[in-house]
This record gives structure tokens, sequence and C-alpha cells, in this order.
């Protein structure tokens, strides 16, 4: 129960200091701390995906060709980039999933499974949606580079 002391409610935090005033209350301070704890995770959590989910690799290098692509075309990336960061956070969530199932239930069972495939039709559905922002973005720009329009 100590734990809830570190996470105080919004009507418990000192509302002394500004920040802009240039000072750090610390209340200010503490909500800092937290961010930074939480990035510090967050980093962790996206370094483990990288070194153990393969799909989540090849995604992002798909991902980069197509900005790379955009980029090269002269146009604007924004689609590319937010249909790319739909996959990749998805994909996220999927491996989230996958481990919180393999947690709880170590034996195979329907609902588990059912959780998987569920999550898993997530990143697919993205990927697909992905694609076709892909190809209809980069499609008619890339075929008149190349001269076959």
């Amino acid at each position: 129960m100590g734990d809830l002391q570190e996470y105080p409610t919004a009507d418990s935090r000192p509302q002394t200091g500004h920040l802009s005033t240039g000072h750090l209350s610390t209340g200010h301070l503490s909500t800092l701390r937290r961010l930074g704890r939480s990035m510090r995770c967050a980093y962790r959590g996206l370094a483990q995906a990288w070194r153990d989910q393969p799909n989540l690799r090849l995604e992002a290098l798909i991902g980069s060709v197509a900005v790379v692509l955009a980029l090269w075309l002269q146009i604007n990336v924004l689609a590319i980039l937010l249909s790319a960061a739909l996959v990749l956070s998805l994909e996220l969530v999927n491996s989230a999933i996958e481990a919180v199932v393999d947690l709880v239930s170590p034996t195979e069972h329907p609902l588990a499974g059912a959780a998987k495939d569920l999550a898993a039709a997530a990143v697919l559905v993205a990927a697909l949606a992905a694609l076709a922002v892909g190809l209809l973005t980069l499609g008619p720009a890339l075929l008149q580079r190349l001269g076959l329009v």
C-alpha cells in the first residue's frame, strides 16, 4: 500500500510555485520524476520489443522504406508516418497482450487463443490500411517518377 503515496491525487499535490515563474515546486518536480520514470519504462519496453519481436523490426523497416520513398518523391510524408506509427503501436500492444496471456494462461485455452488472435488481427487490419495508404499516396507519384504513366 506504500506505493499509493508515490502517485498522489490532484487534490493532494502541493499547489505552491509556478512553472511560468521559472521555479519548480516539489509537486512539479515529483511530476517530472514520474514522467522520467514512465519514459524509462517505455524505452525499456520498446528496447525489449525490438530485441524479441521480429515482426516489429520488419514493420519498422517497411515503414522506414515508405518514409524514405515519400521523401524521395517529394510528397507529404504525414500519412505514411501516421500509418507506420499505428502499425508499430498495435504491434507493441499485441506483444503486451501475448505476454499477459502467456502469464495468466500457461496452458492452451480457447479464450487465451482468441485474445491472441484478436490482437494479431488488429495489427493485420492496421497493416492492410497502411498498405492501402502507401499505395494510394506513393503509387501515383512513383509511377510518374519512373515514367510509367
